[in-house]
């Protein structure tokens, strides 16, 4: 038994796949110029997908755009939404009197507690 080994393959190292037979889908470049550090980016889309105007710079995260025949492509950005922060979404559910007033409550509370703390550490 000792002859006779096992052989195989390591096991994610090597594809078992061929590319046999496959027919790859045609593509087309695409050339992306950021607006802010200059940067050109080429990207491959398949050639009957229509290519985003914009694109993500992968140096600076700014907006890059598409380079046509007639230029720079443009970018529809009226349906943007702003983002919304905490204090935008506490208001949604609260108005300015009812936070004042909550504000007075925990503040009491918090004063509250301190004094018995202090009143505490001195008698002990």
């Amino acid at each position: 038994m000792a002859d006779r080994s096992l052989r195989g393959i390591r096991l994610g190292a090597q594809s078992l796949q061929s590319e046999d037979g496959v027919v790859f889908m045609e593509r087309a470049e695409y050339t992306y110029k950021c607006t802010q550090c200059g940067r050109d980016t080429v990207l491959n889309f398949a050639a009957d997908a229509e290519p985003p105007a914009g694109w993500e710079c992968r140096t600076c995260t700014g907006e890059a755009l598409l380079q046509t025949d007639k230029g720079q492509a443009v970018v529809d950005h009226s349906d943007d939404k702003t983002p919304r922060t905490h204090w935008d979404m506490l208001l949604e559910r609260r108005t300015l009197p009812e936070l004042e007033e909550i504000l007075a409550e925990r503040l009491e509370f918090v004063r509250a507690r301190r004094g018995q703390g202090d009143k505490e550490a001195k008698s002990a």
